[in-house]
């Protein structure tokens, strides 16, 4: 998230094509790239770059789930840029949170209500939270009571916005918080099992009963049930593991699969998912992403999921189905650099 995973309904039908984007942030200026989407012909031809860039290398995106803003996380300060969003692309930049990040902005998340924007970052407190309106950043909330144990990696919203996660470098490699229109309430205690290594991003089921950890070390997934008490017993790792280092999970739309974005070949691996956990592996794609994967999105419609990686063309797309991967979408006529995070969005 995607990138933290960010979900975003609505769009399909007749009018998918004017109201769905994805939009990729990358290693390249102009670091953040935005299409059209059709779950049909695939990508559009490129929006226009933002007037204002953001500085450096894009780490993590996000659309509001209304589609009418846009954030980006990077490696050069501010190391957070917004901008208003419609179907005709950007607008003009959004000032600068009054206080900014402390370091690198890696993954970005909006709350589900549009009221709160987060992003984790490489420095203390390593995650930073905003008030969010039409008008941009407000002022920042207070800091946890206790933070998260290094560099805030990954981040996530539950569903119902009352639940806040951090994928962060060092143990326990996922914390969650309470989340409310005050800000973070007190850190809910450690999983009995924690992740095996650094946590790289963090993802809530759809009903907001699970969470799971992509992660650097052996199984590179791991996932738990999930409750306003905390964590559940650790669910039994995958029968067929992802093959290297986890970037990325998501879940699909409907809750019935989930996904890793992972460092060797396939590069994205995806099981079935219920209450039971992880189920048998789905077959690979067809024709695998091009490289290192270090992120993946799910279509609004839940009809497609793209994948960022590291060589040309640097972002896959496939249709989705029940059945597994479809054959892949033509490549964007005009390709990112090597894409850190992607994000579809949609408007109501």
């Amino acid at each position: 998230m995607s990138a933290n995973q960010q979900i975003l309904l609505g769009g399909g039908g007749t009018t998918e094509e004017s109201t769905t984007w994805i939009a990729v942030a990358h290693g390249l200026s102009p670091y953040i790239t935005a299409y059209p989407w059709n779950s049909i012909t695939g990508f559009g031809a490129k929006f226009s770059n933002p007037g204002t860039l953001p500085t450096g290398t894009g780490r993590g995106v996000a659309f509001t789930s209304a589609g009418d803003a846009v954030a980006v996380g990077h490696s050069s300060s501010p190391y957070l840029t917004a901008y208003p969003w419609s179907g005709s692309g950007f607008g003009t930049k959004f000032s600068n949170p009054g206080t900014l990040p402390g370091g690198t902005g890696y993954n970005v998340a909006f709350s589900p209500s549009d009221d709160a924007v987060a992003v984790g970052c490489s420095a203390s407190p390593y995650i930073f939270a905003y008030p969010w309106s039409g008008s941009g950043f407000g002022t920042k909330f207070s800091n946890p009571g206790t933070l998260p144990v290094g560099a805030g990696r990954g981040l996530a919203f539950s569903p119902a916005g009352d639940f806040i996660a951090s994928a962060h470098a060092s143990s326990p490699y996922i914390t969650i918080y309470p989340w409310s229109g005050s800000g973070f309430g007190t850190k809910f205690s450690d999983p009995g099992t924690t992740p095996t290594g650094i946590g790289r991003d963090v993802a809530f089921s759809p009903s907001g009963d699970a969470v799971a950890v992509a992660h650097d070390s052996s199984p590179y997934i791991t996932a738990y049930p999930w409750s306003g008490s905390g964590f559940g017993t650790k669910f039994s790792n995958p029968g067929t593991l992802p093959t290297n280092a986890g970037s990325d999970a998501i879940f699909s739309l409907a809750g019935d699969f989930i996904f890793v974005a992972h460092n060797s070949s396939p590069y994205i691996t995806a099981y079935p998912w219920s209450g039971s956990g992880f189920g048998t592996k789905i077959s690979d794609p067809g024709t695998l992403p091009g490289d290192y994967g270090y992120t993946a999105s799910f279509s609004p419609a839940g009809d497609a999921i793209a994948v960022g990686h590291s060589v040309t063309p640097y972002l896959t797309a496939y249709p989705w189905s029940g059945s597994g991967f479809g054959t892949k979408f033509s490549d964007p006529g005009t390709l990112p650099g090597a894409v850190l995070a992607v994000s579809f969005g949609t408007s109501e």
